[in-house]
């Protein structure tokens, strides 16, 4: 299959599924300079190709696709099917595209209302201003952009699966590297245990867009702590060591695997650390349990109601002004990905969750100056399941013996 005859066939998928929303006219994408990666990849554009110029590409729901570029640039759509219409001066291209949307009352672009996604929000106020001067109404792309972006092939799903195991047992590696490094000389420290987890990923052949995380105590009370090579703390008896570990298989289009868990250096946990793990498991397996009911009963829920079931969890258990960030996020080709967020903290995040896509759960208490625990899983929908990778899970803080 050629490239132009998968973009039609992506471009006839697209317009399948603006022909299901009633009202909707199409969906407008528009770039300058980069400013919507979103519509690169939905349209499946080199993200790296020059482009100085603004251009837009009208897909109705019914009908032909129209591309408008400036003419110093005619090519840049190219490979995207429908007319091409040129512009050279501001109010030409303007003259253009209220012609291009004359028989539209709505249109879909990268807004979403009061900023409340700001994944989404990749169209300026002054594009959306101009738009609505022809007289078309323009609503969110959410839901399509994850319907195109967030939803996984059968690929992505078996690297998800290989990437979360061999995740986890990069795991059970590292808090056996721990224990064996307790008496070290010199002393294993966060960032020489960041470094051990970087190494067993490169040797399971996996890649990651950034370090993991790898903190001790009091550093694992900040939810993004990153150790530094100089100065980072050393991991001894008696210490509380929290590893977050992303990471993807390196082929063109596999997706991420991302978890959490926490060790302690020794035989017997304290009890203030195994009473905080304790609600933060409660509050996970809530909101894991309450997302298969939902699912099972083909009900799928909004993110912002996952995050709700297990924000209350802590909340109950006097922490509410702890757990500091969202309960979990969309996960794709990117460790964040652009699907629905489990949120209802930083944004009330309305987008309902789909089949075939992937977020994780991963709530946290964060005493300051003290230590924190968080505890994450990634969970993968089906049509009928809510399906978690690399098990075991964790059900306690794991003892490291030296």
């Amino acid at each position: 299959m050629t490239d132009r005859s998968a973009n039609q066939r992506r471009i006839a998928e697209i317009q399948q599924a603006l022909r299901v929303v009633p009202g909707l006219g199409g969906w407008l994408f528009y770039d300058f300079r980069g400013s919507d990666p979103l519509a690169y990849r939905v349209l499946r554009l080199d993200q790296t190709r020059h482009v100085t110029r603004r251009w837009y590409y009208w897909i109705p729901a019914q009908g032909q696709p129209v591309k408008l570029v400036h003419r110093i640039e005619p090519h840049t759509l190219d490979e995207l099917p429908g007319e091409t219409v040129q512009y050279a001066s501001w109010d030409e291209q303007r003259t253009s595209l209220a012609r291009i949307l004359e028989k539209a009352k709505q249109v879909a672009m990268q807004y979403s209302p009061l900023n409340a996604i700001p994944y989404i929000s990749r169209v300026d106020a002054g594009t959306i201003e101009l738009i609505r001067s022809f007289g078309v109404a323009v609503v969110t792309s959410a839901d399509l952009v994850q319907r195109f972006e967030a939803v996984w092939n059968d690929h992505q799903l078996d690297s998800h699966r290989d990437a979360a195991t061999k995740l986890r047992r990069i795991v059970d590696e590292s808090f056996a590297h721990v224990g064996a490094s307790v008496s070290a000389h010199p002393p294993l420290t966060e960032y020489g245990l960041q470094q051990f987890i970087l190494s067993r990923m490169e040797a399971h052949g996996l890649i990651t867009s950034s370090p993991p995380i790898a903190a001790v105590n009091a550093h694992s009370a900040d939810p993004h702590y990153t150790p530094g090579q100089n100065g980072s703390a050393r991991i001894g008896a008696g210490a509380l060591v929290l590893i977050d570990l992303w990471a993807k298989r390196p082929e063109a289009g596999s997706v991420y695997a991302d978890i959490t868990w926490t060790g302690y250096v020794g035989s017997t946990v304290p009890a203030p650390q195994s009473e905080i793990f304790a609600i933060v498991r409660e509050a996970r397996d809530a909101a894991l349990a309450f997302v298969r009911t939902r699912v099972a009963a083909e009900d799928f829920p909004c993110g912002w109601e996952v995050d709700e079931v297990c924000r209350q969890v802590i909340r109950n258990a006097g922490y509410e002004d702890r757990f500091l960030h969202r309960t979990g996020h969309s996960i794709g080709e990117e460790v964040h990905g652009n699907g629905a967020n489990i949120d209802n903290l930083e944004t009330r995040d309305g987008r309902r969750l789909m089949p075939r896509t992937c977020f994780s759960i991963e709530p946290g208490i964060y005493l300051v100056d003290q230590f924190g625990i968080r505890s994450e899983l990634d969970v993968y929908l089906s049509d009928r399941e809510a399906i978690v990778f690399g098990q075991p899970l964790q059900t306690e803080i794991i003892p490291i013996l030296s």
